[in-house]
């Protein structure tokens, strides 16, 4: 199956405006959104406001970049995956400012307090993770690292997987009563998982360890 429009057809030229237009995008609205949060206009509870902002960002984003691969497959459009890698930088820098928010304005900097949260609440601990993931898998995305992982860069980036499951973990917990939201985007991430099941099979078939 694809899409009515002629393979190849977009250009890796027309993919470096929609990088630099989405670069552009993110950075208004990481710094918007702060802005608003500053002048007490982005909701009743500006932190509150601000941490679930920035924190349903970075789910929107990753989810989009895990789009990316059956998109190219149906539409036949190779030149869209130089999207992929900024997709996945800026949900990484948008789970950072999530945490960023919480860390400094709702628990204060105070790093015994901090400590203690990741520990004790199982929805923290969850997101914890997931950010040390994203995290590394931004740092390792840098063509310098890509080249020294060589074989090992895959596997690793294929956790990618992990981290968005914990994400719709974190927030399907972290929400009180209404779970419709989480579970949409869990959805969306079942059907994702789905259609890259045979390859997910075959690379946890590899990565088992053998006998003998």
């Amino acid at each position: 199956m694809a899409f009515n429009i002629p393979p190849n057809s977009i250009t890796r030229f027309q993919v470096g405006w929609s990088r630099l237009a989405l670069h552009l995008a993110c950075c208004w609205w990481l710094a918007s959104a702060y802005w608003s949060a500053l002048n007490d206009t982005i909701g009743g509870d500006p932190v509150e406001s601000l941490i679930h902002f920035y924190g349903l960002s970075a789910l929107r984003l990753l989810l989009l970049s895990l789009v990316l691969t059956p998109l190219v497959r149906f539409s036949r459009q190779p030149a869209l995956m130089r999207l992929r890698r900024p997709l996945g930088l800026w949900a990484a820098a948008f789970a950072t400012a999530h945490l960023a928010v919480y860390v400094v304005y709702d628990l204060q900097m105070n790093w015994a307090l901090v400590l203690s949260e990741v520990i004790e609440r199982p929805y923290i601990t969850v997101g914890f993770v997931a950010w040390l993931v994203l995290s590394i898998l931004a740092v390792t995305s840098l063509p310098r690292l890509v080249r020294a992982l060589g074989k090992r860069w895959k596997p690793l980036h294929n956790t990618v997987y992990l981290a968005a499951a914990l994400v719709c973990l974190h927030f399907l917990w972290s929400v009180k009563a209404d779970i419709v939201e989480p579970g949409l985007y869990i959805l969306i991430l079942a059907v994702l998982l789905f259609l890259r099941k045979e390859k997910l099979f075959r690379y946890f078939r590899s990565s088992k360890p053998h006998n003998g």
